[in-house]
């Protein structure tokens, strides 16, 4: 039972920032711009949090679950701040949104590196202690079952992300400013039409895609080490197929982070089931499953997609 503990504990780690970041990609794509900078905006806003939480342990400032939320806040600021840039390039400028994602994937990585290295010594790696983990919560940690799978050995990140999960739905389906992003992106000019303001509304979304990606890049990277050298792994890409697994819907995005989620648990910790350490495979075909999983699958579904028909087309209010 203790392996299962620790397989489900391991699982959230990975689901929950897959599911923060690909709800970000549903709202940018929502409103009508394809958002595949998620993996550059993770790294940028990983950066600032950590920075942060650098600078806090050093200087004594702050420490705990305090410093975690600032540091949170930092993130998801940074984000959406980077993600004007790609929100001017594609809105603005009308440019093609691929090539405007795919030059913030290029330049987050260098811009971070290289403010390291001027700011700390000539290093590279950000370092930081990891003193976020949550032993167990009082009393809830005492339910049974639920208390060892949610209650012990946790993160704050696991609540808020389920938090958000339940806001992005409210928000996308039940409010009037979701029902303008979700027009925006299947027809701005019906949009425009009825006097709605589709540039700010898209503006809007992309900048709450930044706000989630870079949140969600601080999560992923808290758990799994204590040196930040501005990358996630190829995370940002892994959540835009959760989007697509997702068909852009809020509930099936975190079904898909889930499945992403076990996936990537099997992958890092193939060693400690036994089934799967004794079949002696080499550890990078474990490493594989992950993508390899994206691939088969999105194979299988993406003639079922559907996405906002006015994903990643310009608007030209002159043009219908």
């Amino acid at each position: 039972m203790d392996l299962v503990y620790f397989l489900f504990s391991q699982t959230l780690l990975f689901t929950i920032p897959l599911l923060i970041v690909a709800l970000g990609g549903m709202f940018s794509e929502r409103s009508g711009v394809v958002n595949i900078a998620l993996e550059g905006i993770m790294i940028i806003g990983a950066f600032g949090g950590i920075y942060f939480i650098n600078m806090s342990q050093t200087h004594g400032w702050m420490n705990g679950l305090p410093l975690f939320l600032v540091a949170l806040v930092i993130s998801a600021v940074i984000g959406g701040l980077f993600s004007l840039l790609h929100a001017y390039a594609a809105i603005n400028l009308k440019s093609d949104q691929t090539i405007s994602g795919t030059a913030l994937n290029m330049l987050a990585p260098a811009l971070g590196l290289f403010i390291a290295k001027v700011t700390l010594d000539g290093l590279p790696n950000v370092m930081f202690r990891n003193t976020f983990r949550i032993v167990e919560v009082p009393f809830l940690s005492q339910i049974p079952i639920i208390g060892d799978l949610f209650f012990k050995n946790t993160y704050l990140s696991t609540f808020i992300g389920l938090f958000i999960l339940v806001v992005s739905w409210f928000f996308i389906y039940k409010t009037r400013t979701g029902l303008r992003i979700r027009a925006c992106g299947e027809n701005p000019h019906a949009a425009d039409a009825a006097g709605i303001n589709v540039p700010k509304i898209r503006y809007l979304g992309v900048v709450l895609s930044g706000v989630l990606a870079g949140m969600g890049g601080l999560i992923y990277i808290i758990p799994i080490s204590t040196e930040y050298n501005c990358t996630v792994a190829g995370y940002g890409f892994l959540a835009l197929a959760v989007l697509i697994f997702g068909n852009w819907k809020p509930w099936r995005i975190a079904g898909a982070a889930l499945f992403f989620g076990v996936m990537k648990t099997l992958a890092y910790t193939y060693g400690s089931i036994p089934i799967l350490s004794s079949l002696g495979l080499p550890s990078v075909i474990f490493k594989l499953i992950p993508f390899v999983a994206t691939l088969i699958i999105l194979t299988f579904t993406s003639k079922d997609s559907a996405a906002p028909k006015a994903a990643g087309i310009p608007y030209d209010k002159s043009t219908r």
